[in-house]
C-alpha cells in the first residue's frame, strides 16, 4: 500500500499576492514522428525553441529544485521542460541534444508500455534519470482514461506503477502527471496525499499560489508549436488568484455547466482588463464574465460537450500578458 504523505489534501500554499514571475511549463511527447502531428514536434523546430529560451531573459528551471523554487516568488521567470510517455523517439532524437546542452527537464513515465515497441526501456530511463539536471516523473501505469474508471481501479493502477518504479529505479517518483491532464476531485485528493506535485494539461503559468496538484502546462506540438506562437507562450506570466471554483473538475449532467468562480487578490489593480474564452456548446467564444469585488464569474451559454471543456483567461497588466486556463473532463453518460 502506498503510504500517504499529506494528512490534509487541501492544505496548499500561503495565499497572498506575490508578484511571482513564475515557472512556465512546456509539455512535449514525440520527436520527429511525423505520423503523429498532435503529439509530435520536429527536432529542428524543437532546437529553435530551446535556443529561443536560451536567448531570452528567462532561465531553464531545474526540476531537482522544483520544491524550493515553487514556494519562493521568482524575480525572473523560469521555463520548465516536461516530456510525457517516454517514447523511444525522445531518447533517440531529443535526449542527445538535451544532454549535450545540459537542458533540465522532467520525463514522465507510464510503466505499462516501457520496453515495448516505440517506447524506451528501463536501462534507457535509468540513464536519463542519472543526470544532475533530469528528474523521472510518475505518469500512472496504464495511461488509460483513468477518469472513466472507478476509484478502486485508479488507486490500483497507481500502486501497480509504484511497485514497478521501486523494482526498476529503487524509488517512487514524487512528481506526477495526470494522463491526458484529466482528473476528478477524488483523483486530485488521492494524488495530493501521495505525491509532492502534480501536473495537468491546462494552459497557464505556475506561481506559488497555484494548487500544487493542478499545475498548468502549455502543450507543444506540430499544430501549436510554430515559433511565433511559441514566443507568445513563453512571454506569458502568471495570473494569480486566491481561489478557483469548482473544486470538482469532472463534469456530469448534474454539474454541467459548472458554477465557475475565481477570487482574485485585492492588490491586483488591473483585473478589470481580464477577458475569458470558453468552449461550451462545442464552440469557442468570448465568455460572458461578471466581475464584482475582485471575484469573477462566468455565465455560460450552455453545457460543455464531451470530451473536454476549457476556459482560458488573460489580461494585459501594464504590458505583461497574464494567463490561466482550466480544463473540465466531461462524463459522456
Amino acid at each position: 500500500m502506498f503510504i500517504s504523505k499529506n494528512s490534509i489534501s487541501d492544505e496548499n500554499n500561503i495565499k497572498y499576492y506575490s508578484g511571482d514571475e513564475g515557472i512556465l511549463s512546456l509539455m512535449y511527447h514525440r520527436f520527429n514522428e511525423h505520423k503523429y502531428p498532435s503529439t509530435n514536434v520536429q527536432m529542428d523546430v524543437f532546437k529553435k525553441q530551446m535556443e529561443t529560451v536560451k536567448n531570452s531573459n528567462y532561465t531553464f528551471s531545474n526540476p531537482k529544485k522544483f520544491e524550493e523554487n515553487f514556494s519562493t516568488p521568482k524575480t525572473n521567470k523560469e521555463i520548465l521542460i516536461t516530456i510525457d510517455d517516454a517514447f523511444l523517439s525522445f531518447y533517440l532524437e531529443a535526449w542527445p541534444y538535451l544532454k549535450k546542452n545540459k537542458i533540465p527537464f522532467v520525463l514522465f513515465v507510464s510503466t505499462e508500455p516501457i520496453g515495448k515497441k516505440g517506447y524506451m526501456n528501463w536501462k534507457q530511463i535509468k540513464e536519463v534519470g542519472a543526470e544532475k539536471f533530469t528528474v523521472i516523473g510518475h505518469h500512472s501505469h496504464s495511461h488509460e482514461y483513468l477518469i472513466d474508471e472507478d476509484n478502486d481501479f485508479f488507486i490500483s493502477d497507481i500502486e501497480k506503477a509504484n511497485e514497478i518504479f521501486l523494482k526498476n529505479l529503487g524509488y517512487i517518483p514524487n512528481l506526477f502527471s495526470y494522463p491526458f491532464g484529466e482528473y476528478s476531485k477524488f483523483m486530485r485528493d488521492y494524488i495530493s496525499q501521495n505525491f509532492d506535485y502534480a501536473f495537468g494539461q491546462h494552459s497557464g503559468v505556475i506561481d506559488l499560489n497555484k494548487d500544487k496538484f493542478e499545475l498548468p502546462r502549455f502543450p507543444i506540438n506540430e499544430n501549436y508549436g510554430e515559433l511565433k506562437r511559441f514566443n507568445s507562450i513563453i512571454d506569458s506570466f502568471p495570473l494569480e488568484y486566491e481561489q478557483l471554483l469548482p473544486v470538482e473538475k469532472k463534469l456530469s449532467v448534474e454539474n454541467n455547466p459548472p458554477k465557475f468562480k475565481v477570487k482574485f487578490f485585492n492588490k491586483q489593480d488591473n483585473i478589470k482588463n481580464i477577458n475569458c474564452y470558453s468552449n461550451e456548446l462545442d464552440k469557442w467564444e468570448r465568455s460572458k464574465i461578471i466581475l464584482n469585488d475582485n471575484t469573477l464569474t462566468i455565465k455560460f451559454r450552455g453545457p460543455f460537450v464531451p470530451r473536454r471543456g476549457r476556459i482560458n483567461c488573460s489580461l494585459n497588466d501594464k504590458g505583461k500578458w497574464r494567463w490561466f486556463g482550466v480544463q473540465f473532463p466531461i462524463q459522456s453518460n
